[in-house]
């Protein structure tokens, strides 16, 4: 069933007010489905559920707002991790359906000690909030797990041009927020950041606005920040043979923990937007391959028209150039190799030199990172000529477990084999 998206009545007091402030975990989704419904008895309007058998954020259709954060483990030890993943999952299970990380946390517990959840969601709906959970390579290393490490969970290479930040690079654990209203998804990673105080500590983290990429048919195209509509061809959730083969971790890809389950890859990627705004129409229409208005391949008329990579000018040459965008990432160009795409638009505010720091944070999910991701992006590196606009400034590689069942948390099949 893929999840309503439209607006709900349900909120964090309203639910504590419908459910009781003792309401047990177990009986979460329940007491939001008493408050609010899509009228069928179903998942209650604006509200993604949690557990399932694959993650929510990953086909999901794509909210509007992103809040991600990598963590560093801060201990080795094993017991305090999972103490603290059983934390989290159940935070993340009451803050999906609208409610406070603790019954009462924000206003009604000890008013002499810090409250267990900060506040400023207070009042505000679900808004189709998920959060997405994934263990980076140096996870299994710390904690003496490197049996258990999947072989795609490798370090990504070097790429021509990329200026790589550390500071915004790598991590023990990711976080993903995805929502419909940004207070929501800064919450639930703020809190979750406060509950790991002691065992993790932030190594980088990122706002979003703006989906970059729509996951399902359902939803149109978007644009990214060079104004042309961003992941046309994206593998969508309408597509279970096309998931199964690009997404989805299948039996003997990886240890049985993460089967069913995705990679995820994050690239900051900085655009030179003010470079871009100087080029002509004709010349920035060539470089992605694609009209800017419609979104159609050149030669096309309309966006989802398949590009005619053979088709030539009057002057004999490439429609499509040879360095095109969408030629280069195409799956022909690549032999059949296809992503998921779930980026968003960032503005980080301004580079001190006049410039906006802005551009596209990038995350695809994929089966293998290092047959899927690394061809694609070394054939950009090497030839888009889209790259003198560019530059990738982050990047990081996670493991995504499947979806949890009643009673499991967050990494315990990673954690506990």
């Amino acid at each position: 069933m893929t999840p309503p998206t439209g607006p709900t009545r349900l909120t964090r007091r309203g639910f504590l007010g419908t459910a009781g402030a003792g309401v047990a975990l177990a009986g979460v989704g329940a007491a939001a489905a008493a408050c609010s419904t899509d009228g069928t008895g179903d998942t209650p309007v604006g509200i993604v559920p949690f557990r399932g058998e694959k993650q929510a954020g990953i086909v999901t259709p794509a909210q509007d707002r992103l809040h991600f954060v990598a963590l560093d483990l801060t201990t080795t030890d094993r017991a305090q991790v999972k103490g603290l993943l059983q934390k989290w999952t159940a935070a993340a299970d009451r803050m999906t359906v609208g409610a406070e990380t603790a019954p009462g946390g924000a206003v009604n517990l000890n008013p002499e000690a810090p409250p267990a959840d900060t506040g400023e969601a207070l009042g505000l709906p679900a808004a189709s909030l998920t959060l997405t959970f994934g263990l980076g390579p140096s996870f299994f290393d710390k904690l003496g797990l490197g049996a258990q490490r999947p072989p795609g969970l490798a370090e990504l290479p070097a790429f021509t041009g990329d200026q790589i930040d550390p500071a915004l690079s790598g991590g023990d654990i990711c976080i993903q927020a995805c929502a419909d209203d940004p207070q929501v998804a800064v919450h639930a990673v703020r809190n979750l950041v406060r509950m790991g105080f002691g065992t993790t500590s932030v190594r980088w983290s990122q706002l979003g606005f703006g989906r970059t990429s729509s996951t399902s048919t359902a939803q149109a195209t978007p644009r990214n920040l060079f104004g042309f509509k961003d992941g046309t061809n994206n593998v969508k959730a309408e597509d279970p043979a096309g998931l199964d083969e690009h997404v989805w971790v299948r039996p003997g890809d990886a240890p049985a923990w993460l089967v069913g389950g995705s990679y995820l890859v994050a690239r900051r990627i900085r655009m030179h937007i003010e470079i871009w705004d100087r080029t002509s129409l004709a010349e920035q229409e060539l470089i992605v391959g694609r009209s800017k208005g419609i979104g159609a391949p050149i030669g096309g008329e309309a966006e989802f028209d398949l590009a005619d990579f053979a088709a030539k000018g009057a002057d004999g040459e490439p429609l499509i150039g040879p360095v095109a965008h969408i030629r280069l990432a195409s799956a022909q160009a690549l032999g059949g190799v296809k992503i998921l795409r779930r980026g968003y638009n960032f503005v980080d505010g301004s580079d001190g030199q006049g410039h906006l720091n802005a551009g596209l944070f990038f995350i695809a999910f994929m089966r293998d990172p290092h047959t899927q991701f690394v061809p694609m992006q070394r054939a950009l590196a090497n030839a888009d000529t889209m790259m003198e606009y560019i530059e990738h400034t982050g990047s990081a590689v996670f493991a995504c477990p499947p979806g949890l069942r009643d009673g499991q948390y967050w990494g315990q099949a990673a954690l506990e084999s």
